[in-house]
């Protein structure tokens, strides 16, 4: 059996322009021959994990997903019963309740700040850069944060919630340069902290709380990395809370990755090792969570920008790896990297996307101008 699952294997592989055992940058080296009967019976979970033990390699993992999912190979090879019943529970079970809303905090924002702080720019910006006129990574999240800025029209005296406001950068950054006072909520303590401590000084105030216990009113609401942790139960919720929390006359822009087609759950490996509970919307799961509530004024896709980032935080982390070795094992090594790679390569694929989109309640009079 081991030789007919490494025969199709191969044969798969070859539809993607990927040899295993090859010579070139994308294709595989397979240690373990137990390798292709692991990654049939177990699908996605089973190549990182494989990945993980040292069952093989790749020089460039991020070329090596990009051609897999440029060829749609995911589609191409049948789910077992169990993945397939592991793909219907999440339609019916909400794990992104209130009760499980704190894990994503604990497991992955919680995990360290000195490695945040290594991959990431100054600011600490852990989403997509804006790389049009940008020639690196600081440049590229300067140019988001004012981008952002811009779209919410800001102007001095204004309040503004940030829900989801990660390490504090955005918060910073729009009461320093646009006069706003600022509200910053996050679900993990590490940010809260951080955040707390970077924004001493200044008019913004930072809370660890779910956005479902969000009650004030404020001129305008920005969401940037968050929406992904919501899930697909919780859409409309999310929307109507946002919704009663702004001003009539405010704009709601909000920042997410974002799928082509409609899932109800994520990868299972990135699931178990990267982001619990996570999930990435599609453009009709978000229509329909939004309609009768919004007006849409814009919907911005620089979904091709992620890779660039990905890449930096990428580059980053292997420049500081020997400090952070202190910390971390090899196994976690291979682990982010198979994360940052195999993400870079989804985004270089096009197979997902990154959208910033603009609501307001009543719609703007005379029409809302789009800033680039």
């Amino acid at each position: 059996m081991k030789n007919d699952l490494q025969a199709l294997a191969a044969q798969l592989l070859q539809t993607a322009d990927i040899t295993i055992n090859g010579s070139r940058q994308w294709d595989i080296q397979v240690h373990n021959q137990d390798f292709y009967y692991r990654v049939w019976q177990q699908g996605a979970l089973g190549l990182g994990e494989s990945y993980m033990d040292g069952w093989w390699d790749c020089p460039r993992l991020d070329m090596f997903f990009e051609h897999i999912l440029h060829a749609h190979l995911d589609r191409k090879i049948h789910p077992s019963f169990w993945q397939r019943l592991k793909q219907y529970i999440p339609k019916l079970i909400n794990y992104q309740s209130k009760r499980r809303v704190y894990e994503v905090g604990k497991r992955h924002y919680d995990i360290d700040n000195n490695l945040f702080q290594s991959m990431l720019d100054s600011r600490m910006i852990y989403s997509c850069g804006y790389w049009r006129a940008a020639s690196n990574l600081e440049e590229a999240q300067q140019a988001k944060l004012d981008l952002i800025c811009r779209k919410l029209h800001l102007q001095s005296g204004m309040t503004l919630l940030d829900v989801g406001c990660g390490w504090g950068g955005l918060a910073k950054y729009a009461a320093e340069n646009y006069g706003v006072t600022v509200t910053g909520i996050t679900i993990s303590k590490n940010q809260y902290q951080y955040a707390k401590e970077l924004c001493v000084g200044l008019p913004v105030d930072i809370q660890l709380k779910d956005y479902r216990d969000i009650q004030q009113q404020y001129d305008r609401v920005v969401s940037v990395g968050m929406f992904e942790h919501v899930g697909h139960l919780n859409y409309l919720t999310y929307m109507q809370t946002v919704y009663a929390v702004l001003k009539d006359h405010g704009l709601f822009l909000l920042h997410t990755i974002g799928n082509n087609e409609t899932y109800y759950t994520s990868d299972e490996w990135v699931v178990k090792y990267i982001f619990p509970n996570g999930m990435l919307p599609s453009i009709s799961q978000i229509g329909k969570a939004s309609e009768n509530l919004w007006v849409m004024e814009d919907w911005h896709n620089f979904g091709a920008d992620y890779d660039q980032t990905l890449m930096a935080w990428y580059d980053n982390f292997i420049r500081h790896w020997e400090q952070l070795r202190v910390r971390f094992d090899e196994r976690f090594y291979r682990m982010w990297s198979y994360y940052l790679l195999s993400s870079a390569g989804g985004f270089r694929a096009r197979e997902m996307q990154l959208w910033q989109i603009i609501f307001s309640k009543q719609g703007i009079p005379g029409g809302y101008v789009a800033p680039r």
